[in-house]
C-alpha cells in the first residue's frame, strides 16, 4: 500500500512494500490482504479514464491547495483512483445509502465539511461561498463541488492518519470512529474499497511513471 502524505518540497510516493506482506497470523491482517491481493492487477478502462479527464482541470486545483498544513496537498492520483473506485467516474452515481456524485459523498458529511470551508472564506475557484453556506443534497452532483468536498476531507484524513491509505480510506468509508488500534475496522465493503482504491492508485502511478 502506499502512503500518500505529499508535500510539495517532495517529489517522489513512497512505497512501503512491506505493506504489502500480510500475515495471516496477524488479528484480521489477512482478510485486507485478500483484498489487497484482489486488486492488485487491476486496470482502469479507456472509457472511464476519458470520462476522468473531464474533470482533469477541478481534479488538479482541488488536489493543489493546502486546506490543513502549509506545503502539503493531496495526492491527486489518488483522487482520480477514489473516483473510479467509488463511481468509476459517473457524476450521477448514487449509492443504496445515498452516497452522491464522482466520490460518493453523503449529505451529512458533506454539509459539515461544506460550512468548515465556508468558514475559512478562501476565495475557491469553481465553487462560490454561497454554495458551501447553502449545500443542497443535489449539489454532490456537481463535479467541482464534489471534487472540493472530497479533497478536503482526504487532505483531513491524510493528515490525521499520517497518509496511510489504508487508514485514509477507512475513515473515507466507515468514519474516522471506525478505526481502532491504528487498525481499519473489519467491514467486508471499507476492506474491499481499501484494495478498489490501493489497485487503482498504484495503476496510476505506474502509468504516469511515478514508482521510485
Amino acid at each position: 500500500m502506499c502512503c500518500i502524505f505529499h508535500t510539495m518540497k517532495q517529489t517522489s510516493i513512497f512505497i512501503f512494500l512491506t505493506l504489502f506482506v500480510f500475515s495471516a497470523t496477524a488479528e484480521g491482517a489477512h482478510d485486507l490482504g485478500w483484498f489487497i491481493k484482489k486488486y492488485q492487477n487491476v486496470q482502469i478502462a479507456s472509457s472511464t479514464y476519458q470520462q476522468i479527464s473531464r474533470h482533469e482541470k477541478l481534479i488538479e486545483y482541488f488536489s493543489s491547495l493546502h486546506y490543513f498544513k502549509p506545503g502539503y496537498r493531496v495526492d491527486s492520483d489518488f483522487i482520480r483512483a477514489l473516483i473510479v473506485a467509488e463511481s468509476s467516474a459517473n457524476t450521477k452515481a448514487q449509492s443504496e445509502k445515498d452516497a452522491r456524485g464522482l466520490t460518493q459523498i453523503i449529505y451529512s458529511t458533506g454539509l459539515q465539511a461544506a460550512r468548515e470551508l465556508a468558514e475559512t472564506r478562501y476565495p475557491f475557484h469553481y465553487v462560490s461561498q454561497e454554495e458551501l453556506r447553502n449545500l443542497k443534497p443535489h449539489d454532490l452532483y456537481k463535479p467541482a463541488i464534489n471534487l472540493l468536498l472530497a479533497c478536503y476531507l482526504i487532505s483531513k484524513y491524510n493528515l490525521k492518519f499520517n497518509g496511510r491509505l489504508d487508514l485514509v480510506v477507512a475513515a473515507w468509508n466507515a468514519g474516522e470512529n471506525a478505526i481502532k488500534n491504528n487498525s481499519p475496522p473489519p467491514y467486508k465493503e471499507t476492506l474491499n474499497l481499501i484494495g478498489k482504491v490501493n489497485g487503482y492508485f498504484l495503476y496510476l502511478l505506474k502509468k504516469n511513471n511515478r514508482m521510485r
